[in-house]
């Protein structure tokens, strides 16, 4: 590879308006990169040079990469968000590469991975949502923007014998005045490692020599839409007119299941801060679902994370039936439950907690009985999330199940017939990261192993109906923690939300 210098009007499309010059001794080189072991390093007598741990290709620039503007927070100019060497939160740029090169190994020859992001959603006419990026394309890439595509080409049988692809918006001064700014072709190559970078406009022209040779590609875009072809179906096509397609999901799943020991660490940080405004919330009295929910997502920004992984579930009373109840537009009663289902996020990274207490932060004698029965049954459920314990996601709801039906049956309830369906009617757990319901179609019946996250959530649900004990008729319970599977015993990712009689007893003195 040749030295590649950006030439000094490119570098002026990343600086900011009026921004103060700083001499060359200033300027630092790009830390985006991650670690490289010295012996792949050129030897050079740039102090500047950035270097792309993959293809070996140095960069060097005399601005700095602090006066930068990018669509998303790197190093330089978020050191508060991200540590050196990160592309998104905890995760860093050698850890995007062994993902990307990990699935390549796993595919046959001749083949390609096509990942377009997601869309900007818009809410009403010109008022749009947050952009979230498409999970796939995150987790191969941490490139955050819309109106991209990236190419994974397999290249060889080793374990980095690909070659990386990102189309992207490339930089426009003027739209970015209305926009807000984005990182640009440059930057896909510079702080993205992409071996090949272009202008998504120009896609139609940089396809074909990008997918030459390929004769399966793995894509999980839609092709057709009711029967018809996509435009993007039609740009593949002509692109690849020879390559057969297949799903890409159940590949990137059996990755993404899997969680790495920084993926574990985002969400225990995603639980821990969330663990603790639940138990902040318990504190005190709330006179409306719908404070006690602005409060939660309050907290979830002040304490460093994303904010809320999900709308929340803040269901008084009786709605504590309905399982995902997020009108959160009620009032909130002494002598009944509220019953919480909320998390925060942390680079992407979400947490699932759910919480049931009495809003007078006192529990009757029927509530504290069918409290404990929930909560024996998911404590029993949460020690068997171990490698050693052999079981699967459904082994535990079978195991849950049965639990609370004894406890249930000890509190005087009739659980014959379809009894159990209509007082726990869900599965008592999923599979957890990027996504709340993670790993979609990843199935339950794997064999957990150290590494897999998933929920723990045994509920109970009474129906006001004579066919129940009338103590308890209306009682909404649900008990959910966030659980890391360890190879001899769990990790609780949210611990830190108390659930016990006595500690949520105690919060009020």
């Amino acid at each position: 590879m040749k030295l590649r210098q950006l030439p000094s009007w490119q570098l002026e499309r990343y600086l900011r308006p009026h921004s103060r010059p700083f001499p060359p001794q200033l300027a630092r080189q790009l830390s985006t990169r991650s670690s490289v072991p010295q012996s792949l390093i050129k030897p050079s007598t740039n102090s500047t040079l950035r270097y792309n741990p993959r293809s070996n290709r140095p960069y060097s620039t005399t601005v700095p990469a602090f006066n930068f503007l990018f669509g998303q927070p790197v190093h330089e100019t978020h050191p508060h968000i991200l540590a050196a060497g990160e592309l998104t939160p905890g995760i860093s740029a050698q850890e995007y590469h062994e993902r990307r090169a990990a699935l390549c190994q796993s595919l046959p020859p001749n083949s390609a991975v096509v990942l377009p992001s997601a869309t900007l959603k818009y809410r009403s006419g010109a008022v749009f949502y947050g952009f979230r990026q498409e999970s796939n394309f995150l987790y191969l890439t941490g490139f955050c923007e819309p109106e991209s595509l990236a190419i994974l080409k397999k290249t060889g049988d080793g374990p980095g014998d690909y070659t990386f692809h990102l189309y992207c918006r490339p930089k426009d001064p003027k739209a970015e005045q209305w926009n807000g700014p984005w990182s640009g072709v440059d930057a896909a190559q510079d702080v993205w490692n992409a071996d090949e970078a272009g202008d998504i406009t120009r896609v139609e022209n940089l396809l074909g020599p990008a997918l030459n040779g390929v004769t399966k590609i793995f894509t999980d875009a839609e092709l057709t839409k009711y029967g018809v072809t996509t435009k993007f179906g039609t740009l593949l096509r002509s692109a690849a007119p020879k390559a057969t397609t297949a799903p890409l999901k159940p590949h990137v799943n059996a990755l993404r299941a899997l969680k790495s020991p920084a993926e574990i660490a985002n969400m225990r940080r995603a639980g821990q801060a969330s663990g603790r405004a639940l138990t902040d919330a318990m504190r005190r009295p709330w006179r409306s679902e719908k404070e006690l929910a602005a409060f939660l997502e309050f907290q979830y920004q002040m304490s460093g994370l994303d904010g809320q992984a999900y709308i929340p579930v803040v269901a008084g009373g009786h709605k504590a039936l309905l399982i995902h109840y997020v009108l959160n537009n009620g009032l909130l009663n002494d002598g009944e439950f509220v019953l919480v289902d909320a998390g925060g996020e942390y680079g992407t990274y979400i947490t699932d907690i759910t919480r049931t207490w009495p809003v007078s932060g006192k529990f009757s004698a029927p509530q504290r009985d069918l409290y404990d029965a929930v909560l024996r049954a998911q404590r029993s459920s949460i020690s068997l999330c171990r490698a050693s314990a052999n079981v699967t996601l459904d082994k535990l709801h079978q195991i849950t199940e049965t639990a609370l039906r004894d406890q249930l049956q000890q509190l005087g309830f009739d659980v014959s017939g379809d009894a159990m369906g209509i007082l726990f009617p869900h599965h008592v757990g999923h599979y957890i990261g990027l996504d709340v319901h993670d790993v979609p179609g990843y199935p339950r019946n794997v064999a957990l192993k150290e590494g897999h996250c998933i929920t723990i959530e045994p509920g109970v649900y009474v129906p006001d109906d004579e066919r129940w004990p009338k103590a308890f008729r209306g009682l909404g319970i649900r008990i959910e923690d966030s659980v890391c599977v360890g190879d001899d015993s769990p990790l609780i990712l949210t611990t830190e939300a108390v659930k016990e009689v006595d500690d949520i007893e105690a919060l009020r003195g």
